[in-house]
């Protein structure tokens, strides 16, 4: 059967589900929402235990990665992904659970060619990326602070 390109995308249109987008936008916005409101409890009880507001931040963010790499681990973060959608990705909860899940997926081959070889897959760029984006940045900062001083 030859058919054009353009016949196979009405084609495809017409059996593609459609995707309910209100409902999705509402999961995310309340998941995501329920992640933020919990960092920021968190937070906020470092903070009334003694912490540094910034020392704080910091534990919040550390045990949000070790929540979500957890959850990743168990097969229990993925459910919620599925419901949530971008609600789950867009807090540090969803990097967590990009450096975890190619390392799941390939230790089947070992600690080092599975593991170790495979846990930055999907995060290396990002840390790479962020990384130099922030040294180039840092690099035209002093530049500038030297010609305005």
């Amino acid at each position: 059967m030859d058919i054009s390109k353009k016949n196979y995308k009405k084609l495809a249109d017409a059996r593609a589900k459609k995707s309910p987008v209100a409902k999705n936008c509402v999961r995310a916005f309340l998941v995501g929402g329920a992640i933020c409101c919990l960092a920021e409890g968190l937070k906020q009880l470092f903070i009334l235990a003694g912490a540094a507001k910034d020392d704080a931040g910091t534990i919040t963010s550390v045990i949000l990665v070790f929540i979500a790499a957890l959850l990743t681990g168990i097969g229990v973060f993925d459910n919620i992904a599925k419901f949530a959608g971008a609600g789950t990705l867009v807090p540090i909860t969803g990097f967590a659970n990009a450096v975890v899940s190619p390392a799941i997926d390939s230790k089947s081959e070992g600690l080092i060619l599975g593991l170790g070889a495979k846990i930055f897959t999907v995060a290396g760029p990002v840390l790479l990326y962020g990384t130099l984006a922030g040294a180039i940045y840092g690099l035209i900062y002093w530049f500038v602070m030297l010609f305005i001083r």
